[in-house]
């Protein structure tokens, strides 16, 4: 296990939990999970309009809480490899802009062709 920012891995591939982190994004992010959702808190309104006994109630609070916790670390990790890509980019903007007042140019076109769709990389 490495504390180290994904973006900033050696190997710069995506490891299970980043390829796991993207599909479920993509799923989370879809009609079809906003619908489960919708189901999630309809179920959990009519456990407690149905009067079902105090288990029925915390179980169907505890699932909400689950999903919850599972959407935030997911939101999170999407939220820092976004961050990490577009500081890239900045910094190969500014970069090719200080190249650019010193007539040094190669390099900084490089940075940023490497900067473009990095969020997609990391």
């Amino acid at each position: 296990m490495s504390f180290q920012h994904p973006a900033e891995r050696a190997d710069g591939g995506h490891g299970p939990f980043e390829r796991m982190a993207e599909r479920a994004s993509n799923f989370t992010s879809s009609p079809l999970f906003s619908l489960l959702c919708l189901a999630l808190v309809a179920a959990f309104l009519a456990v407690h309009a149905a009067g079902l006994t105090l288990s029925w109630q915390l179980l169907a609070g505890d699932v909400m809480t689950a999903v919850t916790l599972v959407l935030l670390a997911l939101l999170k990790n999407t939220e820092r490899r976004a961050e990490h890509a577009i500081q890239r980019k900045l910094d190969a903007i500014a970069a090719a802009l200080l190249e650019q007042r010193s007539g040094h140019t190669d390099k900084s076109v490089q940075s940023l062709d490497d900067a473009i769709r990095m969020e997609e990389e990391t």
